[in-house]
């Protein structure tokens, strides 16, 4: 497949599946009615309690979209500084200060932090966001400086210390610069993680209510039925599978052709 095709192919798979969930709620008029559970009579039939699936798609996308992009972005806010920072000081002490704690974070599986936090956390899409985001933290944090780390510590790092440039130009202007397509390409990755985590919090029924308008939820709760009506779960997991694709094919391409500030000749750097 060319770059272009890729491109297309990119920007119409993530396309849809956001439009459809930011849009959806507009398209639904009045109330959602009831009428017998996995029916195939019309377009799409009806889910487990009797509701139009054509309504639960346009209704069940934006909480699904929302809480992944949002914990992906608060995860990032917090993750990436911290990673930053840890990657270009020069003292040990405060890089253990920094990334042993996330280490213990780390080591806890995502799953069980999940119902652990959500047990003692009152339900809702805000304390959802902030579990996801805690679970995805400590890895971008250590991708961060894991990237950081040889241009914070290499010769134009200690040519630019000798030029006595401030530390906002050397970590933000050279080193945050320098590692953006790393972060471009592990927030494609993290999205998908993010969509995961919330999929699976919505099959453990934290965060949402068990009959909730949620693309999650229609998978999960139409399993039952899937060889009565079988696009209650088909479509809404096939939006979800999309969107995901759709943000590597996207990422991909916006790396593609780049020039790193890594790369870029010293003299260049400090001119």
């Amino acid at each position: 497949m060319n770059r272009g095709l890729r491109t297309v192919a990119g920007a119409v798979l993530l396309g849809g599946p956001l439009l459809l969930s930011l849009a959806g709620p507009l398209l639904v008029a009045g109330p959602v009615g009831h009428g017998r559970p996995f029916d195939p009579a019309g377009p799409l039939g009806t889910d487990f309690v009797g509701r139009d699936v054509v309504d639960q798609l346009f209704l069940g996308g934006r909480s699904v979209v929302l809480v992944a992009l949002t914990a992906t972005a608060l995860a990032y806010l917090v993750g990436a500084p911290v990673g930053l920072l840890a990657a270009t000081t020069r003292h040990r002490l405060v890089d253990e200060l920094l990334m042993r704690p996330l280490d213990l974070l780390l080591a806890v599986p995502s799953l069980l932090l999940l119902i652990l936090v959500a047990a003692t956390a009152p339900r809702g899409p805000v304390t959802l966001t902030v579990i996801v985001a805690m679970i995805a933290l400590p890895e971008i944090a250590r991708v961060t400086r894991a990237a950081a780390l040889p241009l914070a510590h290499g010769t134009v790092m200690e040519a630019m210390r000798l030029y006595r440039e401030t530390w906002w130009r050397r970590a933000i202007g050279y080193v945050a610069v320098g590692i953006r397509r790393v972060l471009l390409a592990d927030a494609g990755v993290r999205f998908i993680g993010a969509l995961y985590l919330v999929a699976t919090a919505s099959f453990l029924g934290v965060g949402v209510a068990p009959d909730a308008s949620d693309w999650a939820v229609m998978v999960d709760r139409n399993r039952a039925g899937m060889f009565l009506q079988p696009w209650a779960v088909v479509v809404p997991a096939a939006l979800i599978v999309a969107m995901a694709v759709g943000v590597n094919l996207v990422a991909d391409q916006s790396l593609a052709g780049r020039r790193s500030t890594g790369d870029r000749d010293p003299a260049e750097v400090l001119r």
